[in-house]
């Protein structure tokens, strides 16, 4: 069976959610992009621009242990980068806000 294509972010965001079912997923994912964020604060700060591959870097390198190593999926990120992209942003601020919690719904 072929899998789904997604081609707006409200109808895959619930594809997103499914792809990071495990409390350790989302704790991977957190970590990861609250390095990003501070690396991102480091740059400006620094006012060297290498701070943000190195946030890039450790933001990918959490995820992927997430995904590999605890959800035992492959990332959204290989087939929907973008939309996966604003799903990790979206998913961050609705765990800092309580909308999400660390364990899925």
């Amino acid at each position: 069976m072929a899998e789904k294509e997604y081609t707006t972010f409200e109808e895959f965001y619930p594809y997103y959610l499914d792809q990071h079912r495990h409390t350790g997923t989302r704790v991977t994912h957190f970590v990861g992009t609250s390095l990003f964020l501070l690396f991102v604060i480091t740059a400006i700060i620094q006012q060297n621009a290498w701070f943000i591959l190195m946030g890039v870097v450790a933001a990918y390198l959490f995820a992927w242990i997430g995904h590999f190593f605890i959800e035992n999926n492959k990332p959204a990120t290989f087939k929907y980068p973008w939309m996966s992209l604003k799903g990790d942003f979206k998913l961050y601020f609705e765990i800092l806000t309580g909308k999400q919690g660390f364990k899925a719904n």
